[in-house]
């Protein structure tokens, strides 16, 4: 019989895992459970994928915003701290502030403007338009920024960021200035001693700060990336990644899951003696048009994955092939057609019109992120992710 179905992205109910657990037995139980409750097999090349959340919370990978103090305060001394891109959210940030302003004297807080680099609005591009402000090129004080906009809440947590995380900073003894700017180097006027807290331009930002005289310069990942007093911490990402765990505390990255990955994989290929891509996932890379947030406020989306999702797709574009080579053809004639040219299509199609369209991106970043949206963030209950099919195609059986 003919298949009907391509790719099936589901979610695996888990127990509510807790630090120490053993994820390379329960997971692949739980996989097989689920598959079994369906009537369903295990093969070659299906993926099993397990949220970083799950990895670090049994790994127990926290730290407090007293270890981030520490760290701060062994990193910058009694100097102004300009602390430079942070994002707008609550559960990714408010709690690493709390612990950097409790290191720190001083923080000069710089915003970029009109919103931050996952998308967080500040304020409307159009507001800026009709004030005639150039974000490329000014550089606003909080006093000027209120004259302009005003309170100025997100659209979906009703949060006024500006004045939430001066808030915080205050809170700590700390004293706090703000401004707006988007040119990394115009903190230097303030302060020669900066943190840049941006996530995927990280690595320009500092090299900019440094040639331009900044005298220390650190960025997310490299705070609490060795342990404080017991601390955990990650050794490659630092602050990036983290979530809030509490109101002092935040689950980071997951330090190593190398091992986790490969394990599972052995041991589904023991009980089943077929080979899957195991990896573990964090953000997906998308971004919701409404909101206008780019999702991925993690360093990567996938920190570890086995070997066969390595790579991007080689794909043949259907509908080009189609409207194009096959014009002329309809009906099984078409299909057939269609059938030969993927069974036969090269092993790189880099550059090669009949795979324009086709998505150009890491494996590992489209699997991610149909991982994460098919197990949300909320209460579904399905850390767990296993997709069968998605290596297949259209002649697949």
């Amino acid at each position: 019989m003919e298949r009907k179905v391509g790719t099936i992205s589901m979610g695996i109910r888990c127990p509510i895992f807790k630090k120490g657990d053993d994820l390379e037995t329960i997971v692949p139980n739980c996989v097989l459970e689920a598959l079994d409750s369906l009537k369903m097999s295990v093969e070659n090349r299906d993926i099993i994928a397990v949220t970083e959340s799950v990895v670090a919370r049994v790994q127990g990978n926290y730290c407090t915003t007293s270890d981030i103090a520490k760290d701060i305060k062994e990193k910058y001394g009694d100097k102004t701290i300009g602390l430079i891109f942070p994002i707008a959210s609550r559960n990714r940030f408010s709690v690493l502030l709390k612990g950097i302003a409790k290191g720190a004297k001083k923080i000069v807080l710089m915003f970029s403007y009109p919103s931050d680099e996952v998308g967080n609005a500040l304020v409307s591009i159009d507001k800026l338009d009709e004030f005639n402000i150039d974000p490329y090129r000014d550089v606003l004080d909080l006093q000027t920024f209120r004259k302009y906009f005003g309170e100025n809440k997100h659209e979906f947590t009703g949060v006024d960021y500006v004045a939430y995380y001066q808030e915080l900073i205050e809170n700590e003894d700390c004293e706090c200035e703000i401004i707006f700017a988007n040119d990394a180097r115009k903190i230097l006027d303030y302060t020669k001693y900066v943190l840049n807290c941006d996530i995927h331009t990280r690595k320009r930002t500092k090299r900019i700060l440094k040639e331009n005289g900044a005298e220390i310069v650190y960025s997310l990942d490299d705070i609490m990336n060795h342990s404080i007093d017991g601390s955990g911490f990650n050794s490659k990402y630092g602050l990036l990644g983290t979530n809030k765990a509490d109101e002092e505390t935040v689950k980071l990255f997951p330090e190593d899951a190398a091992n986790l990955v490969l394990n599972i994989q052995k041991t589904i290929l023991e009980k089943t003696g077929k080979l899957v891509e195991v990896m573990v996932y964090g953000d997906g890379a998308f971004k919701d048009p409404q909101g206008k947030i780019w999702e991925l406020a993690d360093p990567v989306v996938s920190p570890f994955f086995t070997e066969g999702l390595r790579g991007t797709p080689n794909e043949l574009k259907i509908k080009y092939l189609a409207d194009n080579n096959f014009k002329d053809l309809k009906g099984e004639e078409l299909k057939k057609a269609i059938n030969e040219s993927i069974k036969k299509k090269d092993k790189d199609l880099k550059g090669n019109m009949v795979s324009e369209g086709t998505t150009p991106r890491q494996l590992t970043d489209l699997i991610g992120s149909l991982c994460d949206l098919t197990s949300g963030s909320g209460d579904k209950g399905t850390p767990v992710i296993y997709i069968k099919g998605y290596f297949d195609n259209y002649t697949s059986d």
